[in-house]
This record gives structure tokens, sequence and C-alpha cells, in this order.
């Protein structure tokens, strides 16, 4: 008898996000020039940030009504959710901007955009199976 193989864990999370419904997300990048004037080298100049689109992504929304983790604004943030992406989702980011891992691209983003609101990344999760890397799980909040 065989396993299930971690490749194929991971078609069948792209094909379950695809078939979800999935929507795009927004990671926010710092900018990797600066202008070159001397204002620019006192920090008196935003150099602005980069944009990459991940889609197909499910976002989950923690609410009150959904038992999520922060019920009140008064308690934390405003909005907090959960971002599911699969491999194929990160693929081509991971190639544009030539790093080893989606784990970098997470460890490296200012925030990501969903709905026209900037959200905060708190942190993330890989799931792995026969260790292949199927599922990345990512907490964020407003």
């Amino acid at each position: 008898m065989t396993g299930i193989s971690g490749a194929a864990a991971a078609r069948a999370a792209d094909a379950l996000i695809r078939t979800m419904g999935g929507t795009e997300v927004i990671l926010l990048f710092p900018a990797a020039g600066m202008p070159a004037d001397a204002v620019a080298g006192l920090g008196l100049v935003d150099p602005g940030v980069e944009q990459a689109a991940i889609s197909p992504v499910i976002v989950r929304e923690f609410t009150m009504e959904s038992g999520g983790l922060r019920p009140r604004v008064s308690d934390g943030p405003r909005r907090q959710i959960e971002l599911l992406a699969g491999v194929s989702a990160m693929a081509e980011q991971v190639s544009q901007r030539n790093v080893a891992s989606a784990d970098v691209l997470f460890e490296t983003a200012l925030g990501l955009v969903y709905d026209g609101e900037v959200f905060h990344i708190q942190g993330f999760v890989v799931e792995r199976l026969a260790g292949v890397a199927y599922l990345y799980r990512v907490a964020a909040v407003s």
C-alpha cells in the first residue's frame, strides 16, 4: 500500500483553493531603489513599496460570530484574517523575486493588502507532507 506523496498533496491543495473561489491579495515589499539626492540619504524620502499579487488564495476573516481570536476592537486589532495559499500561487513570486522559498517572501514582506485594507503579517505556518510544502497559512491583522 502506498501513501499520498507531497507533490500530490500540493496539487490537491491548489485544486481545493481554486474550487473554493480563491481571491487575490497583494504582498507589499520595500522598494529596492532610492532617489540619488541628498535628502533621500537623510531618510526624508519615502522609497515606496513594490506590490506582488498572489492568486488564488482563500481568506478567512475572524469575527466574534466565527469564534475569532480578537472579538472586540478594544481588545486589539480591528480585523484578523488567515490567508491560505497553495504552492502554485506562491511559485511565480518566488521565481520573480529570486528567493529560495515562499517562507522568505513572508518574512520580508511589509504586509499585505486585502479588500482595500493593509494588514500586518503576524506569522505563518508551512504545512508539509513527506517533506514537501503544500499549503501556506498566514495570520494577519489590520
